[in-house]
């Protein structure tokens, strides 16, 4: 019986098939296939829509979410503006109402202009580079035919991309040259600011190997290897596939390339005549071997995908040669790109080509990873800092800054867990992570929870009190009622009541500690040598409050929800809390719908200020992102107020956690903050606060801060001076 086809999600679309470089490392010109010479220049309209009639049955048949399209040549913009505009389109409507569509273009840059990246910005279509490093670099290979440099147009492309089309930035590309100083490349490219980078290993054979300097049988590991080290020492500035891929597969994840794992392929290319192809990499191996024989319009792609060699493809491990299946790296490693294995006698049926490269590099970076593991390192985009620094966030922004929190949050809790050194409260969380890692994300990420991590990483370990270090107990116990696991836990009792985070506190008097058993969801609390559910008397859960589809948690039992430097009131009385329920309704209702959607993904506590903390107007802490604290006796319209600008202040605060905007002055910080915040409800400031909100401004634009910190700076600024007039004031 043949077995199931595995469907495709990758399109190369070959849009040209000739370039205006002559790169003599081209896959394309420079080896064994010579197929390009008898196809159109460019791919017709007629072919396009084929093509995308193809693409989208096939997306419907299999069910495929997202479709990923590249723009390929050849170079690609040589098709020119008008031409790819009707091919993205023609591609976006025979998707419509099928499949999302990631549409994206690969490109030499030596003819991006303008005019290209407005289109590409209509047409939502993402933009990759190819540049191999500095000049010195780029120039060996990537030159035109009379043998000038690229360097200088390739360079303005990127230019243009990174600084006035951020959002369509997609990435680096580089083809590695051991003669080439790794690290004058890798500084090349990351002063380039790109969002990834990809290094390839040159295209080669075991019929034509590659560039081996004499007596270096690993030069392709040792070049990466100098820059991973690099890398890893600036603290991963920008993401590297390959990198990653290897860290990623060596802890039984999936490969982001095709070089390396052993994830079926899922790619088509579809050439400027319309016939379908393997990867165009195979064009190094020989004369037609992508070939299929099948083209779009005569062939579904369901037809394409059984060919052979598609099938040898997507065998995974059985697919390998006998010397792969017994290597220990093969999960990570995969055999290397299919077209690297090529021998002729022997096909395909062989390790890389770069065997002994990918050995040594795999393992370098297998062990460098379990000496120094790796924390996520999460960056914005420019576009997203300008536009949060003109004092307003919306839910994108907030999506953006949840990312880095949450790797944040998880970072504070194996502090605190190494400082509690609890194993066996520890291993509910592992065993928890395993059964449901997004249950677990969210309670690592309820702002209490990491003001208690904070509190305990930040601290000396001997001024920890038994609540302290008892506490990692009851958040384990919390975790297995979110996952479902059966455990049984004990927790202290502090003042009168056991904890349990984002859940609520049961009354255990005169008990120092108490037993929480955790079973199908729910959970007990020995007290007395009786067990109590949470439908006990005994039992006080964290409300809700909240409206206009926001539903916030109200905590007012949490211990660590005092962090906020400033007093909180103890459990509300239903009455009381029914009234700060209406308070913060009418509140949220007062607000715009952008403010609202925003604190829908971003705010998730509220808790209640003590009435003796006299003057007070609300707070945030950088240790609880996620939770405000407010007087408890303020109206709607007050409250309103303070919810906006508390919120701001906490995705700045957010920020401030990403980027030195204040170079690592805390007076500069909160100057920005107090700006921040009032910027946020600059509608609503009389004209006192007015004159703070520019004084505090120009106090920061005065200051020696770093050179993003000057930028957020100046667009504040530019902001204030776009504010209307206070109602009732007259221009002088």
């Amino acid at each position: 019986m043949r077995p199931p086809i595995v469907p495709f999600r990758q399109f190369v679309l070959k849009v040209a098939s000739r370039c205006d470089l002559a790169c003599d490392h081209c896959y394309v010109y420079e080896h064994a296939d010579t197929s390009w010479r008898g196809r159109p220049v460019v791919m017709s309209d007629e072919t396009a829509v084929r093509a995308a009639d193809r693409i989208a049955e096939h997306a419907a048949e299999h069910r495929i979410q997202t479709t990923h399209v590249v723009f390929h040549g050849g170079e690609p913009l040589l098709a020119g503006i008008e031409r790819l505009r009707r091919f993205a389109r023609t591609l976006r409507r025979a998707v419509e109402g099928v499949c999302d569509l990631d549409l994206r273009i690969h490109t030499n840059g030596v003819l991006l202009s303008r005019a290209f990246c407005d289109m590409f910005a209509d047409e939502d279509v993402k933009v990759g580079v190819s540049i191999d490093g500095d000049r010195v670099a780029n120039d060996r290979h990537r030159l035109y035919a009379n043998g000038r440099s690229s360097y200088d147009q390739v360079i303005r492309a990127i230019t243009l991309l990174r600084d006035h089309y951020p959002h369509l930035y997609a990435g680096l590309l580089c083809t590695i040259d051991v003669r080439n100083d790794p690290i004058a490349v890798y500084e090349a490219l990351v002063a380039l600011r790109p969002p990834r980078v990809d290094f390839l290993l040159p295209h080669a054979t075991w019929d034509t190997p590659p560039l081996r300097p004499a007596g270096r049988d690993t030069a392709y590991a040792d070049w990466l290897i100098t820059v991973h080290d690099r890398w890893r020492a600036d603290g991963r500035p920008v993401p590297v596939r390959m990198f990653e891929s290897i860290i990623l597969t060596a802890s039984g994840g999936d490969s982001q390339t095709e070089s390396l794992g052993l994830r079926p392929s899922d790619l088509v290319v579809i050439e400027t005549d319309g016939s379908y192809e393997q990867a165009d990499s195979l064009k190094t191996s020989f004369d037609g071997a992508p070939a299929t024989g099948y083209d779009v319009f005569r062939h579904s792609l369901n037809e394409a995908a059984g060919h052979p060699g598609f099938a040898a493809r997507q065998g995974g491990l059985d697919s390998l040669s006998e010397e792969c299946r017994r290597c220990p790296l093969v999960a990570s490693c995969g055999g290397g790109l299919y077209a690297h294995r090529y021998r002729t006698g022997s096909g395909f049926a062989n390790p890389s080509v770069y065997c002994a490269d990918l050995f040594r590099l795999i393992s370098h970076l297998v062990a460098y990873e379990r000496r120094r593991p790796a924390t996520p390192v999460h960056r914005l985009p420019v576009a997203t800092v300008d536009a949060m620094a003109s004092g307003s966030v919306t839910s994108d922004d907030v999506a953006l800054l949840r990312a880095p929190q949450l790797s944040r949050a998880r970072l504070a809790a194996r502090r605190a867990a190494t400082v509690v050194a609890d194993e066996e409260s520890w291993s509910v969380l592992v065993d928890a992570e395993r059964a449901d890692r997004a249950a677990l994300d969210d309670l690592l990420s309820h702002p209490y929870v990491r003001a208690w991590a904070a509190r305990c990483a930040a601290v000396d370990p001997s001024s920890l009190t038994t609540a302290d270090t008892g506490h990692l107990a009851a958040v384990a116990a919390v975790a297995a009622v979110r996952t479902g696991l059966a455990v049984k836990v004990t927790v202290p009792v502090v003042q009168d009541f056991i904890h349990l985070p984002a859940l609520g506190r049961m009354r255990a008097a005169g008990e120092d500690r108490a037993d929480v058993e955790a079973h199908d969801g729910s959970f007990a609390v020995r007290v007395g040598g009786r067990w109590h559910s949470e439908d006990s008397g005994l039992w006080e859960p964290v409300r809700l409050v909240g409206g206009a589809g926001i539903r916030l948690l109200l905590d007012d039992v949490d211990p660590y929800r005092d962090c906020y430097g400033l007093p909180v009131e103890d459990r509300l009385s239903a009455e009381t809390a029914a009234g700060w329920d209406e308070v913060v309704r009418a509140a949220l209702d007062l607000l715009t719908d952008d403010q609202r959607a925003a604190m829908r993904d971003g705010l998730r506590v509220l808790t209640p200020l003590s009435a003796s903390a006299t003057g007070a107007t609300g707070a945030t802490s950088r240790a609880a992102y996620g939770a405000i604290a407010l007087p408890l006796g303020a109206g709607p319209e007050t409250a309103a107020r303070l919810l906006a600008e508390h919120f701001h202040r906490a995705q700045l605060g957010a920020l401030l956690d990403l980027l030195d905007l204040a170079g690592g002055d805390a007076n500069h910080e909160r100057l920005l903050c107090d700006a921040y915040g009032l910027l946020s409800v600059a509608a609503l400031l009389g004209e006192e606060e007015r004159a703070r909100l520019t004084t505090t401004v120009g106090r920061i634009s005065d200051a020696p801060l770093p050179a993003a910190g000057h930028r957020f700076a100046a667009k504040l600024a530019e902001a204030v001076t776009r504010l209307p007039l206070p109602a009732g004031s007259r221009p002088e």
